[in-house]
């Protein structure tokens, strides 16, 4: 099948059914990817139930193991905030809201919180369809759950492990003690046994280009698809050092 739009060139026209090919075999090869991820066999089991803090239906800070956030599913993805924020990010802090006057080096980070925008109205349709995520920061649960409120995310789970070592055991705190964003996927077995299943752990592999930014959620970052689609790739270098919108 070919297409052809109004006044292009032979030209582009052929740049175009070669670039085609090339995105049908990327879509051939995500797919074979995820067909692996998925076959992966079973990882480690976590050394512990870890307890998170939360805020409870009555509004009081309260505890939750991992072992309860699994509900009825077998799977458990665990997204690592970045709040505090890494101490090398110099861009602003919020410049409205509750935390506009919070220390820079105290707040979330500005793509993370972005990155939860864009899932928190995603959120229905993904529990809808078996769909189980959380968000895992440092800070303590009241910060926290300020912070989303502020932000009006109403459908996702914001958890603390400012008294567990989640976060140090699985990547999310750097050996600096410094934070690192992470998603994490857990299984639980019939008997009960929670192991990981996978780690974005692409963020640990070095790019090519010292300026392009860790890729390791790309595929579950709508923004950042956007714009590669609509702006040229010098975008990768540019989004580093800028904010997300609405900040």
């Amino acid at each position: 099948m070919s297409i052809a739009f109004p006044n292009e060139s032979r030209e582009y026209r052929e740049a175009r059914e070669a670039l085609l090919q090339r995105e049908a075999d990327l879509q051939q090869l995500m797919e074979s990817v995820a067909a692996q991820r998925k076959s992966l066999p079973p990882g480690g089991e976590v050394p512990e139930d870890y307890v998170f803090d939360r805020i409870g239906d009555d509004g009081a800070a309260t505890t939750v193991r991992m072992s309860e956030l699994f509900g009825d599913n077998d799977t458990l993805m665990l997204y690592h905030y970045m709040f505090p924020r890494h101490p090398g990010d110099v861009r602003p802090r919020p410049t409205s809201g509750i935390f506009s006057e919070l220390p820079t080096d105290e707040g979330p980070c500005p793509s993370c919180t972005a990155l939860i925008d864009m899932w928190d109205s995603t959120t229905p349709h993904f529990d809808g369809l078996g769909g189980n995520l959380a968000i895992v920061a440092k800070a303590p649960i009241e910060r926290v759950a300020a912070f989303a409120h502020d932000r009006g995310w109403r459908h996702t789970r914001v958890l603390s492990a400012v008294n567990s070592n989640f976060r140090s055991d699985y990547g999310g705190d750097s050996a600096a003690g410094h934070p690192v964003p992470l998603l994490t996927v857990f299984k639980r077995s019939p008997d009960g046994t929670i192991r990981l299943h996978w780690a974005s752990e692409l963020m640990f592999v070095p790019p090519d280009d010292p300026w392009q930014n860790p890729e390791h959620p790309d595929t579950v970052e709508p923004l950042w698809t956007l714009f590669d689609l609509a702006t040229s790739p010098r975008f990768r270098q540019w989004r580093v050092r800028h904010l997300p919108a609405n900040w």
